[in-house]
């Protein structure tokens, strides 16, 4: 088979295409025909050397993919040969194959294609655990959502919506106001503009937003706790603005609010059972039409590297991804 390998750290570019042999799978092994694999931001990172998790060289990255069972382990009996599936994994997923333990392993929705199915269990993974999970967002609660219509960014919007939420998006630009309109946001504000704390206190008559999803970091983070209601809570997603910020306490003492940290995939490994449940409830109401991903692009899997140069653009709307 055919994969995208990491030999040393640095920009996409180090990454080369290469035949690498298939791998054995053991009893509880699942190999999957990939179709499609998703482009994510901590792909970069990790390729970087600058993730948390930091594999041994050489690595294939890639951290969600969709497609077809073509070999199964003698102890995986609940799954079948040619089964559309979805699997999310640590790497691995740039690549022709792929070989997970049965629990990685989710059924696509129907009306899902291999791109969406690709596309999906990340982002929405990520803004469930965020909203659900650690925020405990309410109906009727003011969400604000920034980087809004990045993968991850627009999941959380349609999962605001479908819980109830009043959401307001924050977008880089007046031309990125629309998507996130049409994923149900209620109100988008460019932040081409002038910022975006006086304009959520105006939408909010005075009170600020309940729940604040920040996967940028930086100087949003130090706007955000300028404009939070009493007791809400801010979720540090992410740092794709490229600055870690630091919390003054003061501010936090003052408003009374949580700072939550957000790690999705750590959630589901620290607790499995609740990670299936949120599987559960994410497909449920993905297969009623509430949560669909949006495909920016799909890319040729030997130029990964293109792909993931194109994420740090912050033109993406929605998610990339590659396709063998």
């Amino acid at each position: 088979m055919k994969a995208i390998i990491c030999r040393k750290l640095g920009p996409p570019s180090v990454l080369r295409l290469e035949e690498q042999p298939t791998q054995h799978i053991s009893a509880d092994d699942i190999r999957i025909r990939v179709r499609a694999a998703g482009v994510n931001f901590p792909d970069i990172l990790m390729v970087a050397g600058t993730y948390q998790h930091k594999p041994s060289l050489p690595f294939v990255p890639g951290f969600e993919i969709a497609g077809e069972i073509m070999e199964i382990g003698n102890n995986c009996t609940s799954l079948q040969l040619g089964e559309r599936v979805m699997a999310s994994m640590r790497t691995g997923g740039y690549a022709e194959e792929c070989t997970v333990k049965l629990t990685a392993i989710q059924h696509m929705p129907t009306s899902f294609d291999f791109a969406e199915g690709a596309a999906f269990q990340v982002a929405y993974s990520t803004a469930y655990v965020a909203l659900v999970r650690r925020a405990d967002l309410g109906k009727g609660e003011t969400l604000l959502v920034h980087g809004a219509v990045g993968g991850v960014g627009l999941a959380a919007v349609q999962l605001g919506r479908a819980l109830g939420a009043n959401v307001i998006a924050t977008v880089s630009t007046e031309e990125k106001m629309e998507p996130a309109i049409e994923a149900g946001a209620d109100h988008a504000i460019p932040l081409s503009r002038n910022g975006f704390r006086d304009r959520v206190k105006e939408l909010t008559h005075g009170k600020g937003a309940n729940v604040i999803f920040d996967p940028v970091g930086g100087d949003i983070f130090d706007e955000s706790l300028r404009c939070i209601a009493w007791g809400g809570r801010l979720l540090v997603v992410g740092f794709a603005g490229g600055r870690i910020a630091n919390a003054p306490t003061n501010r936090i003492l003052i408003k009374g609010c949580s700072i939550i940290g957000v790690r999705a995939g750590e959630f589901t490994r620290r607790d499995p059972v609740r990670g299936q449940e949120n599987y559960k409830i994410m497909l449920r109401l993905a297969s009623e039409g509430l949560l669909k991903p949006r495909i920016h692009a799909r890319i040729p899997l030997a130029q990964a590297s293109e792909a993931m140069a194109e994420l740090t653009k912050r033109k993406v709307v929605g998610k990339i991804v590659l396709i063998p």
